[in-house]
């Protein structure tokens, strides 16, 4: 009867964007499926009242708490989502640092000597640029709340379409698309930069303007491609039904919903107020992976920005600089999407992060101690393996995005997480004019793992009655609410 019901289903909608399901076919199916109502607060029977989105919630004529669907058909809305959704977000991703990252093969071609700037001046630049990125990081960010937004809103907006156990893997993508965007250009450099001489340009400016022409082409595609929501996928370009049918939204509307009741609690276009943006700001319960986002990238920050210049320095040519550096980050590419998975696997995030320290440390006493005659290749290999340690830039962010517990503290905990990786960057960029040794900080995961205990000593205690009251009167909100529990 299942596989019955499942096929029928399938035949419903395999028509992309249009609701070929009548109210009669949908009523008579979902009274055949078997319930599939995986984790979450709607699992506790009595209570489901207490989780109901607000009024204004663009999602909120989809929500119904005892609609039932089957797993097969998550699984096909998942992957319909990550084909339509997920990789175009990828792509924007891809074409931000495209024109943002290329720097660094400018640099293979002399631009500072053509522009007649020293490396102390070039760490001046980078200094000014991470400033200008972080005090334009919050203001951005609450105005893209309300207008439409990059890499916080990116996080925010996958979290409208994926559940929380879903997001670490699509922002391991994300950033392997970030990362191969290292590749590719290193290949795009080793054409382009023979244009040199032509029309009067040197080949680092041919660089600047034909990847920033394709950056603002996908940037202007992605307005008109991206839909506000799940619910919202109508329009001229994709189709005047969308791209899911009714049942398709439902499905996507709450089991986001049943997995995390609190992204019913703003409309995707609320505005902040100052009050909600100075309660995120007081949330001390997030303060530490601030400080982890402040830290954990310093030791390869320098061998990231300077991985050019070193070759250079150590006798290669522009030409197999651009192509040396490609092993570094399908190395890095690797361990992302492997550490992503190994932290989700266990169930553990801080203790996978201590992973990029413990690979860091014996690479930079290397570089640090190795006698300047020793072999370009045998320094070239040192500075691969620090550029593609494991990164855990996915597995922190989806943390920040899991314990935020609002759409309010997760639109200003992404940017504030992203302003300390910002802020680490500053004084990575700094290190090599001082020749400072790199600082090392791990950690805070007992914190969280102390506030889980003692909340889950509380709310098991009480019984289901107190538990009704409790969430029938309680002021907590997001992540300050006894039945919340911190990802660590």
């Amino acid at each position: 009867m299942v596989s019955a019901v499942e096929s029928s289903a399938s035949s419903g909608m395999e028509k992309e964007g249009t609701s070929s399901l009548t109210k009669r076919d949908h009523n008579a199916l979902e009274a055949e499926l078997p319930e599939y109502t995986p984790g979450g607060a709607f699992e506790t029977a009595g209570l489901e009242t207490h989780y109901e989105p607000i009024d204004s919630y663009e999602g909120k004529h989809r929500y119904d708490p005892a609609f039932k669907w089957t797993e097969n058909e998550e699984d096909k809305i998942v992957r319909k989502i990550d084909k339509r959704i997920c990789s175009w977000v990828c792509l924007m991703f891809f074409a931000l640092q495209l024109d943002r990252g290329n720097i660094s093969q400018a640099l293979s071609d002399n631009m500072l000597k053509d522009l007649h700037v020293n490396t102390n001046d070039y760490n001046t630049g980078q200094t000014i640029f991470y400033l200008c990125f972080l005090l334009a990081e919050v203001p951005s960010q609450l105005i893209s709340k309300r207008v439409g937004g990059f890499i916080p809103d990116c996080i925010l907006y996958l979290s409208y379409y994926y559940k929380s156990a879903e997001l670490p893997k699509r922002l391991s993508w994300f950033w392997t698309a970030y990362q191969a965007t290292q590749i590719v250009s290193a290949f795009l450099a080793f054409g382009i930069l023979r244009l040199r001489g032509r029309n009067g340009m040197a080949g680092w400016q041919w660089l600047f303007a034909l990847e920033g022409m394709i950056t603002g082409l996908i940037g202007i595609a992605s307005y008109f491609y991206l839909p506000p929501s799940p619910t919202q996928t109508a329009s001229k370009l994709r189709g005047k039904d969308g791209w899911f049918n009714e049942r398709e939204e439902k499905i996507m509307v709450n089991r986001v919903l049943r997995d995390d009741p609190s992204k019913g609690d703003m409309h995707n276009r609320q505005a902040l107020t100052f009050g909600m943006f100075w309660e995120c700001v007081t949330d001390y319960h997030m303060w530490p992976i601030y400080l982890i986002g402040l830290s954990w990238m310093i030791p390869n920050n320098p061998a990231t920005s300077y991985l050019t210049l070193q070759l250079k320095a150590n006798g290669f040519g522009t030409f197999r600089t651009n192509l040396l550096t490609i092993p570094a980050y399908v190395l890095f590419i690797i361990g992302l999407l492997f550490w992503t998975w190994i932290s989700e696997k266990i169930n553990q995030r801080f203790l996978v992060g201590l992973a990029s320290q413990i690979w860091a440390l014996p690479l930079l006493i290397a570089l640090e101690f190795i006698p300047g005659s020793t072999s370009a290749w045998t320094k070239w290999a040192l500075s691969t393996l620090l550029v593609g340690s494991p990164y855990v830039h996915a597995i922190l962010v989806s943390t920040t995005s899991r314990n935020a517990g609002s759409v309010r503290l997760r639109t200003v905990a992404s940017a504030f997480y992203n302003m300390c990786v910002q802020t680490s960057s500053i004084i990575g960029s700094n290190i090599y004019r001082e020749h400072d040794k790199p600082m090392y900080r791990t950690g805070n995961k007992l914190f969280y793992v102390h506030v889980n205990k003692k909340r889950a000593a509380v709310w098991d205690a009480m019984t289901h009655e107190q538990r009704d009251t409790y969430l029938s009167t309680t002021k907590d909100r997001g992540n300050k609410r006894l039945d919340f529990r911190f990802a660590h």
